[in-house]
């Protein structure tokens, strides 16, 4: 009996997820699927753009359908925000990493900092009027020189006008990041509102994360305020949906 591409895209994914076809390995060409299964080569196609989508292949040129490596990044929840962390020199990205058994090192993050103007959302999360000048810290973390994710955050100028925040040497602001700094600002974070939702990528992410086709983007959007209600932080990230896992644990409320 003849199968169909979702039929062959199936078998393909048992064999991954089965370990057949390792990470970094590649998928029989194309022409010898089309062979061992006696079906038309556009099936192939078919079968491996649905793989692709998936986050599980992506064509490589002069290679071919290579499998992705899928390491077990958990990203925590309010776990990876812990006082006991960032205080004492644990940054956020680095808590996942070690939460996943895995390794990190402070210049996995670049850095890139400049004055912009405030667009709605930045503003509404800041308190400040759109337009206003408030200061950019765009991030680009990367795990053994793949891109992982991208961190985007906004701050007032006099919360971090002349602190580490807004130096844009490489890496995290201090050991313990932004939120370190603004604890020696006076401005201790306390409280945190955070907001998912999923995407298909811009051709920009899609160039600065090296996303295969069809692969979604999860966007954070992430508002930070004191314990009297100041805002000092408004975060944007954009992460590879393949390369996370997102784990919550919290008490049930009454």
């Amino acid at each position: 009996m003849t199968i169909g591409y979702r039929d062959l895209a199936s078998l393909l994914r048992d064999a991954i997820k089965a370990g057949d076809y390792p990470p970094d390995s590649t998928l029989p060409k194309q022409d010898d699927l089309a062979d061992q299964y006696d079906i038309n080569v556009n099936t192939v196609r078919k079968a491996i753009s649905v793989l692709e989508s998936e986050g599980l292949v992506t064509s490589v040129r002069r290679r071919g359908t290579v499998v992705r490596a899928r390491p077990p990044m958990k990203r925590l929840g309010v776990e990876r925000y812990a006082k006991s962390k960032w205080k004492f020199g644990l940054v956020a990205f680095a808590a996942d990493r070690e939460a996943s058994g895995q390794t990190w090192h402070r210049n996995d993050q670049t850095n890139q900092v400049r004055k912009v103007e405030a667009d709605a959302d930045v503003a509404t999360a800041l308190g400040v009027e759109p337009g206003s000048l408030v200061y950019e810290r765009a991030r680009l973390v990367k795990q053994d020189g793949h891109p992982t994710h991208t961190l985007t955050s906004y701050y007032r100028p006099e919360h971090v006008e002349g602190t580490p925040i807004v130096d844009p040497k490489p890496g995290t602001a201090t050991p313990g990041g932004g939120f370190a700094v603004l604890t020696l600002q006076g401005l201790e974070p306390d409280t945190m509102t955070e907001t998912f939702h999923s995407r298909m990528p811009t051709p920009e992410e899609v160039e600065e994360l090296e996303l295969p086709a069809g692969e979604p983007v999860m966007v954070l959007e992430r508002t930070t305020r004191t314990a009297d209600g100041t805002p000092v932080e408004f975060a944007r990230g954009v992460h590879a949906a393949s390369r996370f896992a997102w784990s919550y644990t919290f008490e049930i409320p009454e």
